[in-house]
């Protein structure tokens, strides 16, 4: 009875792609998602599926010069509902995608591909200017004002004498008003850089000792609160962002999961509590954060510093033979979702049971 009781993870549609699929998103308030990728012979696919009776059916399809990698709806508005997406040459561009002929917006962004890209200030989350950031193979992490032409408004690099990391994932945090924003980036060496937009400085940096695949605030628009990050090699880390201790940071819990590279976290949009990790073995791991009695304790100093919770595991299934390269949560359908992985094929997956979790 017991395992009734907990969420179940229905593979409810299947649609075979023609082309290695790299990102998917959600439409915002629609019943459409946009699959992005890679066509065997390099040139770019964007492909519009609306889910519709028990199927996704495609109405539209889009090939451009080259491959994409990454998108967001993150900095445009409801009304438009523009899609912004790195690809492989580095350019950054964003789609109306009524008229794909031309993009509304495009910058050669970064000398390299762009691997990830975030979006803030539009779709209804969080305050101020809408934004982009984008990260890089060529060590760069640059944030973009669409309003603004060719310039990025920040660029986060590395030293002359230092090495450059290729950065593999991106996530805006904080921005609660119109002046805070923060930039958290992950690179190919372990390393985690916070970066304060306001201040323009770097405000925190660790090593997780393996690549981050993935990182994500539960929530963009709020007051720093939890930071996920996930790794090659099983594992991902998690942070409570709220107290800072000036010796031993902030607190951190870390779980080994997948027995494989974590590709993605995803923090479900009307229960911040609750995230999914993606791994490379093709499952899908369903998570739970329990906050600790006490959140903030104090050292034999005097100096607060954080108390971190547990993680509980409510579902585990395989859903492919490959690595699910990426997903995402619906946030007007509670437990609705996309995913993409390497067998070529984009699913629609309901989770059960999350209200009662």
């Amino acid at each position: 009875m017991e395992a009734l009781q907990k969420p179940q993870v229905v593979v409810h549609i299947s649609k075979s792609l023609n082309y290695t699929a790299f990102d998917i998103k959600w439409i915002p308030c629609s019943t459409k998602f946009v699959v992005l990728g890679s066509h065997p012979r390099g040139t770019g696919a964007i492909q519009v599926f609306d889910v519709c009776r028990g199927d996704a059916k495609l109405v539209s399809d889009i090939e451009k010069k080259t491959s994409f990698k990454c998108g967001t709806f993150g900095a445009s508005s409801l009304e438009q509902r523009h899609l912004a997406t790195g690809n492989f040459d580095g350019k950054l561009m964003i789609w109306n995608l009524e008229k794909t002929e031309l993009p509304v917006y495009s910058v050669k962004a970064h000398t390299e591909i762009i691997n990830c890209i975030s979006g803030v200030g539009g779709a209804g989350i969080g305050e101020g200017a809408p934004e982009l950031v984008t990260g890089s193979r060529d060590g760069t992490v640059k944030v973009w004002d669409p309003r603004q032409k060719d310039e990025p408004v920040a660029n986060m690099e590395p030293c002359k004498n230092e090495d450059r990391r290729d950065c593999w994932c991106v996530a805006f945090g904080n921005a609660y008003n119109a002046e805070e924003r923060t930039v958290a980036a992950g690179y190919d060496n372990g390393d985690i850089k916070l970066f304060d937009l306001r201040n323009m400085s770097l405000s925190w940096e660790s090593n997780v000792k393996n690549g981050v695949c993935d990182i994500q605030f539960d929530r963009s628009d709020i007051l720093m609160n939890k930071l996920v990050a996930t790794t090659l090699e099983s594992k991902f880390f998690l942070w409570d962002m709220r107290t800072y201790h000036p010796k031993k940071g902030y607190a951190m819990l870390t779980e080994k999961a997948h027995k494989s590279t974590v590709w993605c976290v995803r923090h479900l949009p009307q229960n911040r509590e609750i995230f999914t990790t993606c791994g490379g073995n093709g499952s899908i791991n369903l998570w739970k954060y329990t906050y600790p009695s006490k959140r903030v304790v104090k050292d034999s100093e005097g100096n607060e510093m954080g108390a971190v919770g547990n993680v509980n595991l409510l579902q585990n299934v395989n859903i492919s033979t490959q690595p699910i390269s990426s997903m995402d949560w619906n946030t007007e359908k509670e437990g609705l979702a996309v995913s993409t992985s390497f067998d070529q094929v984009a699913r629609v997956l309901i989770f059960t049971k999350l209200g009662k979790v």
